[in-house]
């Protein structure tokens, strides 16, 4: 059945053949051909299309700018995409606060926020071209979240479009908005439930610093703020159509310090110390990393050879001298937990050099055999910090066990960690590799009390695997609030709770079994992925790939 558009409705609605297939990626591994693809102008769109996916029974899959890494910005559904509602208001100074729509790009807030002596502190690696609505629905988080934590406590206020269309606002410290069918159904039959039951025992990892898995019901049961419940859902309870944001004073002064350790213990120690001493970034690179810097020539000259691991810390203060000290007070805790060489850098040139090392691999991996591709299916784990040796030692044996080779790093100070295992596609055991780390890495979490997402979310690839890291009353708490919020399950069905069937690894956008796409939906997408475009519009990158085919 072909679907058409609500009455009313102004924006974008697609469901031809290359419209849907340009959709069907976004930056993790998985593809999903959808049903149609809509491109809303305004939130009455957006509130006219969720009264006509109830209607119809058909799921909605919230996105922005498609840089969603857990696969829960593509399903089986209309693709809702949000990348344009990209209102700004002026920055607040005064307030420190500024109003935005959920397509507006960190990296142009965060500009915004600078003209006027500010900055929104919370900056994933993305940061240039994913959206403040995306950074909203999975909690996302980035290297400075050591000082200033994730994207929940910096979020005022949602404007939300609710599962009967109705839109609200929902704003900290106030009360619930009245007259929403779904705030009140959670308020009479979920809240009290919920609220019990984490007095009995908490919905969260103790000890981990970052979490994006699940929903927030210990948040919310200290807060009793419905902000912090839907910050982190993933499109799947409310749609957001607007977002008030704190903002914090821009640093004055910054700098830097790289150390380099011939264990892993002595690089964790040293993160825990650079932690507690002000520290507001600690970033590890592991020796899989500079194998990989090594072999493009990036970087590493002034890394030992034997270095296990490299820790990059970052300093802020009031004026320069102070930062400097502050570094140098890092370098001597570096020097004092093992490190055989350190470095300070005091100038932004300097510190800008220092810390594109860390940014060295991902081109690096680019230009590798082409039948290795780097899939991101264990990559946003994070685990207490006593055991983040533990857990990059697991991976790499992991990794080593199943003959793929992998790139590790990630945020050291909150015991957080990414890895780029890279498949060779022409195996023909490549699949069963994958499936086995999937599973041994899962259970090397759930063994060392970790979370399988620190800030990424669950999406599509962990929400069957919830079952092995969350006790069955959290997960009962999770369906909950999925049931209050969402009767109908139109709202990103299969993230946060899980659907009957599904698994974790399904179509692999890799597989070179799949059939190919429409030639220009491929190449808008290799145009995505080659120039880390998701901050554009892929229906303008498939009118630019038709071009040359028209004027032939």
């Amino acid at each position: 059945m072909t679907l058409t558009p609500p009455p009313g409705y102004c924006g974008v609605f697609r469901t031809d053949e290359a419209a849907r297939a340009v959709y069907s990626e976004a930056a993790g591994i998985a593809r999903i051909i959808p049903r149609a693809v809509a491109v809303p102008s305004n939130e009455a769109d957006v509130a006219a299309l969720v009264r006509w996916a109830r209607q119809n029974a058909t799921p909605l899959v919230p996105r922005g700018s498609g840089s969603s890494m857990a696969g829960g910005a593509i399903g089986n559904g209309v693709i809702l995409d949000l990348s344009r509602l990209r209102n700004i208001s002026p920055v607040n100074a005064a307030d420190r606060s500024i109003v935005v729509g959920p397509g507006i790009l960190r990296a142009e807030l965060n500009r915004a926020a600078l003209a006027h002596g500010c900055r929104f502190p919370v900056d994933p690696s993305s940061g240039s071209f994913c959206t403040i609505g995306g950074m909203a629905s999975t909690n996302a988080a980035g290297s400075h979240s050591l000082a200033f934590g994730s994207t929940r406590p910096w979020i005022r206020s949602l404007r939300c479009v609710f599962d009967d269309g109705t839109i609200a606002d929902v704003r900290r410290g106030d009360p619930p908005p009245k007259k929403v069918a779904a705030i009140e159904r959670f308020l009479d039959e979920g809240h009290a439930t919920i609220v019990a039951a984490e007095e009995i025992a908490r919905a969260r990892h103790v000890g981990v610093r970052k979490e994006s898995s699940g929903y927030a019901t210990a948040e919310y049961a200290r807060s009793y703020d419905l902000v912090d419940l839907l910050v982190g859902s993933e499109g799947t309870l409310a749609i957001f159509v607007g977002l008030e944001l704190s903002l914090t004073p821009a640093a004055s002064a910054t700098s830097s310090v790289l150390g380099a350790f011939v264990t892993l213990e002595s690089a964790v120690e040293a993160a825990v110390r650079a932690r507690e001493g002000g520290a507001v970034a600690c970033e590890l690179l592991d020796r899989t990393f500079l194998d990989v810097a090594r072999s493009g020539g990036s970087g590493v000259d002034d890394v030992p050879n034997d270095a296990e691991a490299v820790l990059l810390a970052e300093v802020e203060a009031d004026s320069a001298e102070a930062a400097a000290q502050a570094a140098r007070t890092i370098a001597s805790l570096f020097e004092r937990a093992g490190a055989t060489s350190v470095r300070v850098a005091l100038d932004q040139p300097t510190e800008t050099e220092l810390w594109e090392l860390r940014h060295a691999a991902s081109p690096i991996l680019s230009r590798l055999d082409p039948s290795l591709r780097s899939m991101q299916f264990i990559e946003d784990g994070a685990v207490p910090p006593a055991r983040l040796a533990d857990y990059v030692r697991g991976v790499r044996e992991s990794l080593a066990r199943n003959g793929i080779r992998g790139v590790i790093f990630g945020h050291a100070g909150d015991a957080h960690v990414h890895v780029n295992p890279l498949i060779d596609v022409s195996a023909s055991d490549w699949r069963g590799r994958m499936t086995r780390v999937l599973d041994e890495v899962t259970e090397l979490v759930a063994r060392l009390g970790g979370t399988l997402t620190g800030e990424h979310g669950d999406g599509r690839l962990r929400t069957p695997l919830l079952d092995r890291v969350w006790f069955d009353d959290a997960r009962a708490r999770f369906a909950l609030v999925k049931r209050c919020f969402d009767p109908a399950r139109i709202f990103n069905p299969g993230v946060k709770v899980p659907t009957a069937g599904e698994r974790a690894l399904e179509q692999i956008k890799y597989d070179p079994s799949l059939p190919p796409l429409p030639a220009s939906a491929s190449a808008a997408l290799a145009r995505v992925e080659r120039e880390r475009g998701y901050a554009l519009s892929r229906l303008e990158l498939l009118d630019d790939a038709t071009l040359p085919t028209q004027a032939s």
